[in-house]
């Protein structure tokens, strides 16, 4: 898929965002991705909510194969191949999908300033503060030379 063809695609899902990524693209919104354009097809961003939208329709989840196994991206599910041509509802599905990035987004960002320094601070290796040696003050004798002449 070309990145025209994604444009007219969402048109009437609103303005995107298309970045290329991997073997295709990525398509975002304000910096939140929410689908991917791959040889393999175009495929949404699911969670727990959306999944069974995905499974009504007979789609899959994304995959794909290393030298020693196949991985199995539950997060993204292929798009009903009839959705292609049903642009409303194209963009129905598509918000759908933009909500399930954003609720995903929402889950791994820290609670706070806080928290992300204190998880900051777990990370880093404490280090110990050396005992403050006391300075030794020196009494240095100086011998005049009227002393020295007594001697």
């Amino acid at each position: 898929m070309d990145r025209e063809f994604l444009i007219d695609l969402f048109a009437d899902f609103g303005p995107v965002t298309i970045r290329k990524m991997f073997s295709g693209h990525g398509i975002s919104v304000d910096g939140v991705n929410f689908a991917l354009a791959l040889r393999a097809g175009l495929f949404f961003r699911a969670d727990e909510a959306t999944i069974p939208d995905f499974e009504a329709e007979g789609s899959k989840p994304f995959q794909y194969s290393t030298r020693a196994k196949t991985v199995l991206v539950n997060s993204y599910w292929e798009l009903p191949a009839r959705l292609f041509d049903d642009s409303e509802e194209l963009a129905q599905w598509a918000r759908a999908a933009l909500a399930a990035a954003q609720r995903a987004k929402v889950k791994k960002r820290p609670k706070g300033k806080k928290a992300a320094a204190k998880k900051a601070e777990q990370k880093k290796p404490v280090a110990r503060k050396r005992p403050v040696k006391k300075a030794v003050k020196k009494t240095v004798r100086r011998v005049g030379k009227a002393k020295r002449a007594h001697r």
